[in-house]
């Protein structure tokens, strides 16, 4: 019979292999939610597209992300994670065919909708990688799966190189391929017990719903959605943000946005690993308001004083510096980072026997999230006529989720006080 520490030993040589792989695959399936932020732009002047066209473009793997999470994560549960990720990798490889092949705005339309099988895979995912770890390393598991959003980013990058060396065509060639290798190397190398299939799981959606609301997942999950929500909105919204305040190339300004979704992406293993450390409502406490701090000054829009003076008007201008706004939406990458990795880690401890519909749970809050949020910044930029106006409505936004999570997370204490059975 095997000791503990043999088993210790296995486990930990088993998730060496498996996180390295769920990680590749969500840099990919990340990348695909935001593949149209930049290659939209390039299709819009090649197929004269309107704005409704494009804004269809833009959310179609984010909506059909949020409508596939859940059953994703219920089939992962019920019929093994690993077979779940098999197959949304290969329906992701299939929407890379489309991509090279139509040329008509329903056959792109049809490959977005199909990129929205990244959510699955992050449902399925998430329960794969957590299946061998212990408690103590969850929220350092979690993050390092959870910073395989740093694909978003990395589509910024390759859309503009492929462009200019040969034509946006060759991101979906570049993604075939590294899909291609990255499924060979799942079948290869993991185990089909590595997430075993549980036929007899509870599937009642229902049933589910009322059991989490009694462990509090809902108002976890709500405030998940919300950050995660705006950072994808944000990243999102960012290249067009920055090419037209500091008038530069949509490339440009699309590698400028880099730096907000890398270091946050990566911040998810630094605000898993505290959490694990001080605790998770610490560490998401304290980079709410580090993130709102970031807000207040990106905020403010240039503005331009009139003094009158004795003999004359003295104007002064007031802007930020393009590199001070740079250092500020990094700071702010990294606030929400570390919030959404805490979140994710608290949620997936209170409901580890059903990770994977959790998981589909928290990317539904998200995606919903970052669906509405372009939308209300369009209109707001209409209105207002202010670009700040899109941190202005994070700030609100986030402020009211920190005063509504600081009075949760007190109620709870003073609950677990009171009640230290229950």
């Amino acid at each position: 019979m095997r000791s503990e520490a043999d088993q210790e030993d296995e486990r930990l040589a088993s998730l060496a292999v498996i996180l390295p792989l769920a990680v590749t695959g969500f840099v990919i399936a990340a990348g695909c939610w935001t593949l149209f932020a930049v290659a939209g732009i390039h299709l819009r002047a090649e197929l004269s597209l309107t704005d409704l066209q494009f804004g269809l473009l833009l959310a179609m793997p984010m909506a059909v992300s949020a409508v596939l999470a859940v059953p994703a994560g219920l089939a992962a549960r019920k019929f093994g994670a690993r077979r779940v990720m098999l197959s949304c990798l290969t329906g992701l490889a299939v929407c890379m065919v489309i991509l090279l092949t139509t040329d008509t705005f329903p056959g792109y339309l049809l490959a977005a909708g199909g990129l929205g099988l990244a959510g699955g895979f992050y449902s399925a995912g998430l329960q794969f990688v957590i299946s061998k770890c212990q408690s103590h390393q969850l929220g350092l598991v979690l993050g390092i799966f959870g910073s395989g959003v740093t694909g978003a980013g990395f589509t910024y990058y390759l859309v503009p190189l492929f462009h200019e060396a040969f034509s946006w065509q060759g991101v979906p060639l570049a993604y075939l391929i590294v899909l291609l290798l990255v499924l060979a190397l799942l079948i290869l190398l993991s185990d089909p017990e590595d997430a075993i299939a549980d036929p007899e799981t509870e599937t009642s959606i229902r049933v589910l719903f009322q059991r989490f609301r009694r462990q509090g997942v809902w108002q976890h999950g709500a405030y998940f959605g919300v950050i995660a929500g705006s950072f994808f909105a944000l990243a999102l919204w960012l290249p067009d943000y920055l090419s037209s305040q500091f008038e530069l190339q949509i490339g440009s300004g699309a590698g400028l946005a880099q730096w907000f979704i890398l270091p946050g992406a990566l911040a998810q293993i630094l605000g898993g690993g505290l959490s694990d450390l001080h605790g998770s409502h610490r560490v998401i406490g304290r980079s709410l308001l580090v993130g709102l701090a970031a807000l207040l000054v990106l905020s403010y829009p240039p503005m331009t004083l009139f003094i009158r003076g004795v003999d004359a008007t003295i104007e002064v201008e007031f802007a930020l510096p393009m590199i001070v706004e740079s250092i500020f939406v990094v700071v702010l990458g990294v606030a929400l980072g570390c919030a959404m990795g805490s979140l994710q880690r608290i949620v997936i401890i209170e409901s580890r026997q059903n990770a994977a519909f959790v998981a589909g749970l928290l990317l539904v809050s998200a995606c919903s999230v970052a669906f509405l949020l372009p939308v209300i910044f369009g209109a707001a930029n209409h209105w207002l006529g202010v670009r700040s106006a899109v941190f202005m409505i994070l700030f609100l936004l986030l402020g009211l989720c920190q005063f509504l999570y600081s009075r949760f997370s007190r109620r709870q204490e003073r609950h677990a006080f009171l009640q230290p059975g229950l």
